[in-house]
């Protein structure tokens, strides 16, 4: 299937996306002010070890300290005893290491680190600390593997330091191409090593390539028909980086010079404006609605006005079938990570539940992001997880509502109202005021004066003192204040 890539790029950000057959299937938006840290390599400094929960805070210089698991600090992995030594007998405090960012801060949570280190090419994945030679999990053929790692043997010089993982673009690749990735990855290693002598912690060793050049790196393959890039800097930039290390991807690469915005072009504007959405509706009339928290990630899948079919077994299967291939779509394009749930219609028959599972499977192969799904549970539910290494597109792109708090709904002007006088209620029994003014929106005060003026009577003569109001039109529909006058 051709693929079509379109890269949008402005000071402040650059968006990709991924097209197959003018569809929409992958968006990734890297901004200047908020570049992922995935890959980068630090100078860390040990902050706190705590034994209790076998982690150490590391400070590599961003706001927050990072965090470091005991398994995944790979001396204790590679001296081969068979119970790990406990992390204070490995870390010290004001002891520096170098240490690889493998998920970026979420939330409210620091980035995680590794000691394990790995440089990722075009071919290879170098892993300098190592000395096997891995293949990626997609090439599932074993004779393909055992002939991709003899290949590699064969290329690699005979005083070769340090292991790899072989990935699934090698498959294709001369073997001039992977000795140029083997040359690349040694000489990155090695400029790392010397200039790692000469700094002091914490500071920034080793930056990830930006989005650009990553998608010449990891996306182009011999499915992608071509590479639109609407800035030329950028084009200049990426044509260096092709010429220089992945000529196959020099054909491809065009400088997009149309009057239309490429986004707009493409209808790729709208497509991320129906990412940002609780509901996706289906072709066949039903919908799904996709939401977010942050442990889990919910799908609800619902027939809604689609009524086609024999039967109404037949309904569901068809609705089914379809919700499967939009939802492993939509984890793509929205980035959604974790824990993800799948309600789908329930179905009685079990081939009706076998052929939507292995539907969804082969959808979620698509997915270049590492997956495990669940079969149906007993309570009809698809239990999956999906790696999070970078936040979603929403949590990019949108920040939770200042006035339902991320709750995605409010307080009725009703119970503001009662809340209101049960606080005046309160203020009565402590102050002796002369009057109770209720600051308040529009709605909350229009109801006082309509349907419960009279809740407002009888408090002002429970307490003897008057009650005013006032309309505070920047005020949201749950804030109020009382004022004692």
């Amino acid at each position: 299937m051709t693929e079509e890539i379109l890269i949008n790029v402005t000071p402040q950000e650059t968006r990709v996306a991924v097209m197959q057959q003018g569809v929409v299937q992958e968006l990734h938006i890297e901004r200047g002010s908020q570049r992922g840290l995935v890959s980068n390599v630090y100078v860390g400094k040990v902050k706190r070890v705590l034994p209790g929960m076998q982690s150490a805070f590391i400070d590599i210089g961003l706001e927050r300290s990072a965090f470091l698991h005991v398994a995944d600090i790979w001396e204790n992995r590679a001296s081969g005893e068979a119970a790990a030594k406990p992390i204070e007998k490995v870390l010290f405090e004001g002891q520096s290491l170098l240490v690889q960012v493998i998920k970026d801060p979420i939330g409210t949570k620091g980035a995680r680190l590794s000691t394990q280190l790995s440089f990722a090419g075009r071919m290879l994945v170098y892993l300098p600390q190592e000395a096997h030679i891995g293949v990626s999990q997609r090439i599932e053929n074993e004779e393909e593997r055992e002939a991709l790692r003899a290949r590699l043997q064969q290329v690699l010089p005979a005083d070769h330091k340090g292991g790899y993982i072989i990935r699934t673009m090698a498959e294709s690749a001369s073997d001039s191409e992977l000795r140029a990735d083997v040359a690349y990855l040694d000489k990155l290693w090695g400029n790392l090593q010397a200039k790692s002598q000469r700094m002091a912690a914490p500071e920034l060793l080793y930056k990830e390539l930006d989005i650009s050049l990553r998608v010449l790196r990891d996306f182009v393959d011999e499915e992608t028909g071509r590479v639109l890039v609407d800035s030329r800097e950028t084009h200049e930039r990426m044509m260096a980086f092709a010429t220089d290390y992945i000529a196959t991807a020099v054909s491809k690469l065009e400088h997009y010079l149309g009057a239309r915005p490429l986004f707009d072009m493409y209808s790729v504007e709208e497509e991320i404006e129906r990412a940002l959405s609780r509901r996706v509706d289906l072709k066949s009339g039903g919908y799904l609605i996709i939401d977010q928290t942050e442990a889990l990630t919910t799908v609800d899948v619902n027939t809604g006005g689609f009524v086609g079919g024999r039967n109404f077994d037949d309904t569901i299967f068809k609705t089914n079938l379809e919700a499967a291939q939009v939802i492993a779509r939509q984890l793509r394009l929205r980035n959604l990570g974790g824990i993800i749930i799948c309600d789908f219609i329930d179905m009685d028959t079990t081939e009706h539940r076998d052929a939507v599972l292995d539907e969804f499977k082969k959808m979620l192969a698509h997915d270049h992001t590492r997956i495990s799904v669940n079969g149906f549970s007993s309570l009809g539910l698809v239990e999956m997880t999906r790696k999070r290494t970078r936040e979603s597109l929403a949590h990019v792109l949108c920040e939770p509502c200042p006035t339902c708090q991320g709750r995605g709904e409010v307080k009725t002007a009703q119970t503001v109202c009662y809340e209101i006088l049960r606080e005046i209620v309160r203020e009565a029994r402590q102050f002796n005021a002369r009057e109770y003014r209720i600051l308040g929106s529009q709605q909350v005060i229009d109801l006082f004066l309509d349907e419960e003026s009279q809740s407002l009577a009888m408090l002002s003569d429970f307490i003897g003192k008057p009650v005013s109001l006032q309309v505070e039109t920047l005020y949201s529909q749950e804030q109020y204040d009382v004022i004692l006058m």
